[in-house]
């Protein structure tokens, strides 16, 4: 049930007062990282084996993965203001990573928990330009936060802390939930910064995997025929975009004497093996290839390990029983992939992100969902879980139905995506679309350069060719464009596209842009 403001403030004043004369509502733990790829967690499964992941497993294993949840803009501040408010970017004001600041008084799910008589806690990476609102209790990184010794804002006030993010970011949810008020129903957001750019393990992870050669997935050399000319005019690749950082040629500046001693101690003979070698062309791609996944992946054990110690704490309390646990990331990510990293496009390795959830007694063990659902849809099931009507402003679903078992009849069978972001970084051009379970219609705007493009999952799952122009696909190409209309009218999609919300106003054609 979706409610207007005004009435779902007076039953937010009810019930506050009536947790204690009712069975108590689920604590909700969500745990969220930025950049995790789900062809690195091992519930989902990838022919590279990538990396075992035996905590985040417990959370599907338990309960339910999710194989095609899809983000409305994948990228990682629009994803977060999504996630809080169950909105598209256009209207919860949050398009882009560049110049893009939260608006803190709009409703979002932790207010309205908070209001209900939840204690809430927001700990990690928040990545929104404002502080916190809806919290007892924040502290969180500033920007994009560092691995190593980083700053944080407790508060208000800003606080240095020794030690590794990841494990920062752990021990804080821990002491949190330790010091919680044991009476009220909980949410914890625990949000990590690993496994973001620039990919920094732990130093017990340095050299975990011992030297092994990771499978390259089958299009590291994609060269990019048979689609347009967003895809060949990117700057996200492993070949020509990773920097001296990235590579791990240059140190991390917060580094203490003792860390950078371990540093160095692992990167550096190696690193002299590699200019050595002096490596060229397509072995020079693979070297780069190798260490990107040593490299990232080793900062995913780390996460793994944390959210171990959140499951561990929740068994031996004894409160497992009555929370809901989430894990999820910002948007997918690529590993490799037609020679990317990063993410941004509508297409699947970016616009999937891993989401697997359990609720005891609610969710079978080792369900497996393949719907379209989204992170547009947590907010209203964290809502609906806790017994709190949804706001009509909110434009995705509760996921509660599904959970049971039960999928509504009148589930989606399409979705609506629009990135923003450029040209910087990466040079990925504005694009919007509509995705089914088989097709996704894609069009390129804003950049002088408008196209369009279509892509056959079923037939070509690497998405490497468009079939937009081929006769066989003109009925497609129709329904889908009327579907896409559809939605842009359902989700309130403006016609002109403002030129703040590129995150980079240079450029008349951008500035006159229409989606």
């Amino acid at each position: 049930m979706k409610l207007p403001i005004a009435l779902l403030t007076a039953f937010l004043a009810a019930a506050g007062s009536s947790f204690a004369a009712s069975a108590r509502p689920p604590n909700i733990v969500f745990i969220f990282s930025d950049d995790h790829a789900y062809q690195a967690i091992s519930a989902y499964g990838d022919f590279r084996n990538l990396l075992q992941t035996p905590n985040i497993d417990r959370i599907a294993k338990a309960g339910m993965r999710f194989d095609r949840c899809l983000v409305p803009n994948s990228i990682c501040g629009p994803a977060r203001a999504t996630v809080l408010t169950g909105k598209y970017n256009h209207l919860n004001g949050f398009p882009n990573n560049s110049n893009s600041t939260f608006d803190g008084t709009q409703v979002t799910f932790p207010k309205l928990l908070q209001k209900a008589g939840y204690q809430t806690a927001m700990v990690g990476k928040w990545h929104l330009g404002s502080d916190p609102t809806g919290f007892d209790f924040w502290q969180v990184l500033p920007g994009q936060g560092v691995y190593y010794n980083p700053p944080m804002i407790r508060m208000g006030e800003r606080v240095q802390v020794p030690g590794y993010v990841t494990d920062i970011i752990g021990d804080l949810s821990l002491e949190w939930l330790k010091k919680r008020d044991q009476s009220k129903p909980f949410l914890l957001m625990s949000q990590h910064k690993a496994p973001h750019r620039e990919w920094s393990p732990a130093m017990r992870h340095l050299g975990a995997d011992g030297d092994r050669k990771y499978a390259e997935p089958p299009t590291l050399f994609d060269n990019y025929e048979g689609r347009g000319l967003a895809e060949r005019d990117q700057d996200m690749t492993i070949e020509k975009t990773m920097t001296d950082r990235d590579l791990k040629f240059t140190a991390p500046p917060q580094l203490t004497a003792e860390q950078r001693k371990q540093w160095d101690a692992y990167y550096e003979p190696r690193n002299a093996a590699f200019r050595a070698a002096n490596l060229q062309g397509k072995d020079l791609v693979r070297w780069k290839y190798q260490r990107y996944m040593h490299d990232y992946l080793a900062t995913i054990r780390s996460v793994d390990e944390n959210v171990g110690r959140i499951l561990d704490y929740l068994e031996t309390e004894g409160i497992a029983d009555n929370t809901i646990v989430v894990y999820a990331a910002d948007q997918g990510f690529y590993l490799g992939e037609h020679g990317w990293f990063d993410k941004r496009w509508i297409f699947e390795e970016s616009l999937r992100t891993p989401f697997v959830m359990r609720w005891p007694g609610v969710t079978k063990p080792g369900s497996v969902n393949k719907d379209l659902v989204s992170n547009l849809d947590f907010a209203e099931t964290f809502l609906d879980a806790a017994g709190i009507p949804v706001p009509a402003e909110m434009q995705g679903r509760s996921l509660v139905g599904i959970l049971k078992g039960q999928r509504p009849a009148d589930w989606r069978k399409s979705f609506y995506y629009q990135y923003y972001e450029y040209p910087s970084p990466h040079h990925v051009r504005p694009h919007l679309g509509v995705v089914t379970d088989r097709y996704k219609l894609v069009r390129f705007y804003g950049t002088g350069e408008d196209y369009w493009e279509l892509f056959d999952l079923e037939r070509d799952p690497q998405e490497l060719r468009s079939v937009y122009n081929d006769p066989e696909y003109a009925t497609t190409v129709a329904q889908l464009t009327k579907e896409l209309s559809r939605l842009r009218t359902e989700l309130k999609a403006p016609a002109d596209v403002p030129p703040r919300w590129f995150g980079n106003t240079e450029g008349a054609a951008r500035k006159k842009a229409k989606k």
